[in-house]
């Protein structure tokens, strides 16, 4: 049966990024400009750096697909650096003495211990790879993942929760509601909160600081079944949790109302179940976000996700050089005062790759087409359950 299985490669100012996907079945429409428009929605946002405005993301599909439809092969995507042009030498594959190399590690980043690890003197080796700018083509690939599940009536949306200190009030949003995201600078539902939001980065952006947040990822039209309780790594809440931690400067995974939940009687806490003739099983609510047992319900999958704030400061804290072991402010590179609206994007492409794995092992099946008549017809069983 075939497997969701995909690989990135390539460091923040080398040549480019280079992605593969496998396990795409036939029949799904791939374009360039579906593609552009996730690595555009990934760049967008109010409190983003000076790379933003160097690159302008563009994918090349170097396979897999012809005209606009996958072939039921892997699919091998590249979005080329623009950057590079400044840092060919630098960064050259080829033999060379290292420039502009990099002594003094960022608290907060991978850079001490990845050095540490992997015995590399010259920081750098560590901070390219390490970069969230790998996350491009975490969203490239993951745009692939979402015209898959589109296919099949499934929708994966996010938008913010807080910057800082700034939240917005909780609601019961509806797929239609989204649209608001995707016209707020600070990618939010509230527009009250929107002003907030924005004038909290600009006073960051003054004082040389960072800020985190947090941001709900909402998959609509799941079917009941993805997911088991019958072995530990195939519990759908486990895996989601492993890939939104994977992504840069995430440090919490919540589901439903997660940890909320730790706080009330089972009472406040668990969806009643209901039942009516059309539908067959349902929830009269969603606190469990979705999953109960490591099992999609039916209901919106609902997680959300605690970012903390970015490691590079423009007021840097203190280090110390590893090769003279004297104490300096810690290296700068360029960054962003918040990335939140943009992590935003980089956790749907997660959550699409997670659950599209999971389509697959549910339902099998090489081209959309007969993944899709599966999937109707296991709805179809579900209800007269």
């Amino acid at each position: 049966m075939a497997q969701w299985r995909w690989l990135t490669a390539g460091e923040s100012h080398g040549p480019g990024l280079v992605g593969i996907v496998e396990g795409v079945p036939a029949g799904v429409a791939v374009t360039r400009a579906l593609i552009d428009g996730d690595l555009a929605r990934r760049q967008q946002g109010y409190g983003r750096g000076g790379r933003m405005a160097i690159e302008r993301d563009q994918v090349k599909i170097f396979g897999g697909v012809r005209h606009g439809r996958t072939l039921g092969g892997p699919v091998a995507l590249l979005v080329e650096n623009r950057d590079f042009a400044n840092w060919a030498e630098s960064m050259s594959p080829d033999p060379a003495t290292p420039d502009r190399v990099v002594t003094r590690p960022r608290p907060g980043h991978a850079d001490l211990v990845g050095g540490i690890k992997y015995g590399h003197r010259d920081l750098r080796n560590v901070l390219e790879r390490a970069s969230a700018r790998e996350t491009t083509m975490r969203v490239a690939l993951g745009a692939v993942a979402r015209s898959f599940l589109q296919g099949l009536g499934i929708h994966v949306v996010g938008h913010v929760i807080s910057i800082g200190s700034v939240h917005i009030k909780p609601a019961d949003w509806k797929l239609e509601d989204f649209e608001r995201a995707e016209t707020s600078p600070v990618r939010v539902l509230d527009s009250e909160s929107e002003a907030k939001m924005m004038s909290l980065i600009d006073d960051a952006k003054a004082a040389g600081d960072t800020l985190g947040g947090t941001f709900e990822i909402v998959a609509f039209g799941l079917p009941v079944g993805l997911g088991s309780y019958v072995q530990w790594d195939r519990r759908l809440e486990a895996q989601l949790a492993q890939a939104l931690l994977s992504i840069p400067a995430m440090k919490a995974v919540e589901v439903g109302t997660g940890f909320q939940q730790a706080d009330l009687a089972g009472s406040q806490v668990h969806d009643a179940i209901w039942w009516e003739q059309d539908a067959g099983f349902t929830r009269r609510s969603n606190r469990a976000g979705g999953l109960e047992g490591g099992i999609t319900t039916g209901m919106p999958m609902t997680v959300r996700v605690g970012m903390k704030p970015l490691s590079t400061l423009m007021s840097p804290l203190g280090s110390f050089d590893i090769e003279s072991k004297e104490p300096f402010l810690a290296q700068v590179e360029r960054s962003d005062v918040t990335a939140v609206p943009a992590a935003v994007t980089i956790g749907e492409a997660m959550v699409l790759h997670v659950l599209a794995g999971a389509v697959l092992e549910k339902f099998g099946g090489d081209s959309l087409e007969e993944i899709h008549e599966r999937v109707e017809s296991w709805r179809a069983r579900v209800r007269k359950f």
